[in-house]
């Protein structure tokens, strides 16, 4: 799989690119996990490869996303009881609080968010496994009242 994707984020910026890669990955919450005593927040994630949309192929694959040094998780706008909701991926954000510490914002269409609070920023994102070609390219309205459409 000379075509997956590895990539880590030890800043903002390192995270701006993981975010761009994942943006419009759609994620099951039962495919969600924070393990307190690990400090670890972990999710899979069906990633749409915009680099491979770029060259008309429109694919999916599982990825892989962890955060290191969670001390603490909280989320709105969904319910994680719901196990097989699935929420489509917008954007993942660093802000800084009292550096190196600060949270990772995870935001999804539907106004849901996940907030992470980190001791510092330390994540990984790598594809695991095989593609399948997506039902559609996802799709944004440049108005503040659409919804992304997911494929």
């Amino acid at each position: 799989m000379s075509d997956c994707l590895r990539l880590i984020a030890l800043d903002a910026e390192d995270l701006a690119i993981i975010s761009a890669n994942l943006q419009d990955s759609l994620i099951k919450v039962a495919d969600m996990a924070y393990l307190p005593h690990s400090k670890r927040f972990a999710l899979v994630a069906a990633r749409f490869d915009w680099v491979a949309a770029a060259e008309g192929k429109n694919e999916r694959c599982r990825a892989g996303l962890h955060f290191e040094r969670v001390l603490r998780a909280t989320c709105t706008g969904f319910d994680q009881n719901a196990k097989d909701a699935c929420l489509n991926l917008l954007s993942v954000v660093y802000t800084p609080k009292d550096p190196p510490a600060g949270h990772v914002t995870l935001t999804f269409s539907g106004g849901a968010a996940l907030r992470l609070d980190v001791e510092c920023l330390e994540a990984q994102v790598r594809d695991m496994g095989p593609r399948w070609t997506a039902k559609t390219c996802p799709a944004h309205r440049l108005d503040d009242a659409a919804e992304p459409q997911a494929g």
